[in-house]
């Protein structure tokens, strides 16, 4: 990690989906730059405590929260809680997701809408309940959701995934333009491949190697990638960055 900085003290930051993978890197990011960072999990909450654990072990505070994004009730009473137990919530990231790979023709109407109340609907949910909260952090109010290069370029066998985070680079432009007037800032982060657990069990490596012909920086993305622009945009040197797609794909689409 390169920021090694505070600029973040004082700020609470809620990260969801952050047990594990690009989640985990962000929370550790925000953490190293001085925020109190609430993990949140679906269910996996021994992933979320290694995940505190590292953020603690870069200097910074974690607290857990879990709750479904998807469900929209246990949203609302988990952000109500997180602004009575920490008095504000400066930073909300939207990274919690699924990815439901299958043909268009024998995807599930199940399969389907997992994907968008997770993936879309998550993010609206938790924007619209820690909405009052960012607009009193003013200046300060940071919301950054992490889409994917799919959501920009599609591709076979992701029909729902890459509908859902192109709906959800539209929700950050429009949520961008609501909310700039208090000078809260809303900016998606697009991750092309990145390695994580999950992709590294799921990618032969016949097709790892036909992917890395396609990446200009000719090598697979890091969830630390992901992390230090997360954090750069939380931070205030982003405080003039809103309603942006920052692409974080060594080149992969340009």
């Amino acid at each position: 990690m390169s920021i090694i900085d505070q600029a973040l003290e004082g700020k609470v930051a809620l990260v969801t989906g952050g047990s594990r993978g690009n989640g985990r890197a962000i929370a550790i990011a925000l953490g190293r730059r001085g925020a109190k960072v609430v993990i949140n999990f679906a269910s996996n909450e021994a992933a979320a405590k290694e995940t505190a654990t590292a953020v603690e072990a870069v200097g910074g505070t974690a607290v857990l929260s879990g709750f479904d994004v998807a469900n929209s009730a246990a949203v609302t009473e988990a952000i109500k809680a997180i602004g009575k137990d920490h008095g504000s919530l400066e930073i909300l990231v939207n990274n919690a997701g699924v990815a439901i790979n299958g043909l268009l023709m024998r995807f599930s109407d199940d399969q389907w809408d997992r994907t968008m109340k997770t993936n879309l609907g998550g993010a609206f949910h938790c924007v619209r309940a820690a909405a009052s909260m960012l607009l009193r952090a003013k200046e300060h109010g940071r919301i950054i959701n992490i889409t994917s290069v799919v959501g920009e370029q599609g591709n076979g066998g992701q029909a729902a995934y890459s509908a859902s985070k192109a709906g959800l680079i539209g929700f950050t432009m429009s949520t961008a333009r609501e909310l700039a007037s208090r000078g809260v800032t809303c900016n998606a982060v697009a991750p092309g491949f990145i390695e994580t657990d999950m992709t590294a069990k799921e990618l032969p490596e016949a097709a790892r190697a036909k992917l890395l012909e396609q990446i200009p920086l000719s090598r697979i993305g890091r969830p630390d990638d992901v992390a230090d622009t997360v954090a750069f945009l939380a931070g205030p040197e982003a405080a003039y960055i809103t309603g942006q797609v920052l692409r974080v794909n060594g080149g992969l689409l340009m």
